[in-house]
């Protein structure tokens, strides 16, 4: 249930559940609808590049929907050396995934847009955040597979459940990056289109 009633209407153009929570702690009122697009990476394309693409592409693929709304787009990947990771393909794909990080940092890259519908004004930004994880045996990734099935997660990594048991340290100005779409910097644009998360009190009239 929504604290805060706000004008324009706001919507999140995700099919992600943790996207949905996240976005719910800021009280808001919005509506989901789910983007349908291709989230293929363009040979030479960066992280940062394809996060910010998708990202822009997520909400622009439902604006024609959308009459006067404000739409939050955020796409992420995991990133160890020049390797770009995305959600697994399977549990095989997930143990190699998980595998592959044990010992070692990543950097997940996370695109935020918020596009004004009736304006065109698409403001978008990337956000890092990275993790290290513990040394990691086959058979503890094998039981954290059983317990979360975090398929859905990019890098198989699900840092709001039993995957923080994974890792060793935390590096990051905004920990709800970790999970995928950054609230501090969408505060900051939601604020920039006059929508305020916490309302200031009314003047006071003499």
């Amino acid at each position: 249930m929504s604290k805060i009633k706000q004008s324009p209407a706001l919507v999140l153009a995700s099919s992600s559940p943790y996207r949905r929570q996240l976005l719910s702690q800021l009280g808001l009122a919005f509506q989901v609808h789910h983007p349908n697009i291709d989230e293929s990476t363009i040979p030479g394309e960066t992280a940062r590049e394809l996060v910010s693409r998708l990202a822009t592409q997520k909400a622009l693929a439902i604006s024609a929907d959308v009459q006067g709304g404000l739409i939050i787009g955020s796409d992420q990947v995991a990133v160890q050396g020049d390797k770009i990771e995305g959600k697994p393909r399977d549990r095989q794909d997930a143990i190699r995934q998980l595998s592959e990080a044990s010992g070692r940092e990543i950097t997940l890259q996370t695109g935020l847009a918020l596009l004004n519908s009736t304006s065109g004004r698409v403001q978008v930004d990337v956000i890092s955040y990275k993790v290290r994880f513990r040394k990691l045996t086959l058979p503890q990734i094998e039981a954290y597979l059983d317990v979360e099935a975090p398929f859905g997660c990019c890098g198989s990594l699900r840092a709001d459940g039993l995957g923080i048991a994974l890792l060793e340290s935390l590096t990051g100005d905004d920990p709800s990056a970790l999970i995928g779409l950054p609230l501090i910097r969408l505060v900051q644009m939601l604020e920039s289109e006059e929508v305020r998360v916490i309302p200031e009190p009314d003047s006071i009239k003499t």
